[in-house]
């Protein structure tokens, strides 16, 4: 459904006001905020997490016999600045550099069912620009960052806090190649064209992306927080991947992919925005 843009611009405001005060606070504090658990997925014209390595006949979030994803060269920018995340485990996501040392990803990639608790920090790893044997940097994490108000096992009510901020153990780029959360909510605009691109469960060890994709509304999950709905082919695995778009000055950041249509392309991210008050700058 089509919304038009005079709705985007309140709610998103707010939203990424609320967001940049909860992570500067907690990197001040130096802890890891969490909060809930997770199952299956309760929205129901959503119910697939962008997550998981398992192959399956049929991807959530890619039409089928329509698949439009290519591989994208991870040498070059966008693609440059996004890696895979993965546990010690076996789990595996996608991320990308908002820093030289912080990475955004999906706070669901981060839950163990059993036990009911997050990994610790130290099992998670990212791998910058990973292509088959080979990627530019390799960090470990030290503590991430999650919403006081996500809750895994209230997906329904928490989706639209589903992101995590994960801080590396060294730097793994320069300032200049990694995304800046510099996009306003005045910059929002339905139909505007989109790309996704991740770490798919059936092509897991290079980046897939559909490049050919639009910005197709704003929903909310059941506590209100706000989504965005685009039409971008993405399945599993592309969960943490940045849905971007391009400008005259660059590529930027508009959200977080954390969930994919059961039954043909399409997902939700998370809006990753900044205030017109410049909160951008506290997460630099």
């Amino acid at each position: 459904m089509q919304t038009k843009s005079k709705h985007f611009g309140s709610p998103l405001r707010a939203v990424c006001r609320r967001m940049a005060r909860a992570l500067g606070a907690a990197l001040a504090a130096g802890a890891a905020v969490t909060a809930g658990a997770a199952m299956s997925l309760l929205l129901p014209a959503l119910p697939a997490y962008a997550e998981g390595p398992d192959y399956r006949t049929h991807l959530a979030g890619v039409t089928p016999f329509a698949d439009p994803r290519q591989r994208v060269s991870t040498t070059q920018a966008p693609w440059s600045a996004i890696g895979r995340v993965q546990t010690e485990l076996g789990s595996r996501c996608t991320g990308f550099l908002i820093s030289p040392v912080l990475v955004e990803t999906a706070a669901h990639c981060l839950w163990l069912t059993q036990p009911q608790r997050f990994v610790q920090p130290s099992s998670v790893h990212f791998l910058r620009a990973y292509s088959g044997d080979k990627f530019t940097a390799h960090a470990r994490v030290v503590r991430f960052i999650v919403p006081p108000g996500y809750s895994p096992n209230k997906e329904s009510l928490s989706a639209g806090l589903d992101h995590a901020t994960l801080v590396l153990d060294h730097p793994v780029a320069r300032p200049d190649e990694a995304f800046h959360v510099s996009t306003t909510p005045d910059d929002i605009k339905p139909g505007m064209a989109v790309v996704l691109g991740g770490y798919e469960q059936n092509m897991p060890d290079v980046i897939t992306a559909d490049l050919h994709c639009h910005m197709t509304g704003l929903t909310h999950d059941r506590s209100g927080n706000p989504l965005f709905s685009h039409d971008c082919a993405g399945t599993h695995g592309s969960s943490g991947a940045p849905l971007l778009y391009q400008d005259a000055s660059g590529w930027h950041v508009l959200g977080v992919q954390v969930l994919a249509s059961s039954a043909h392309a399409g997902g939700q991210a998370v809006p990753l925005l900044n205030s017109r008050s410049g909160t951008s700058e506290d997460l630099q």
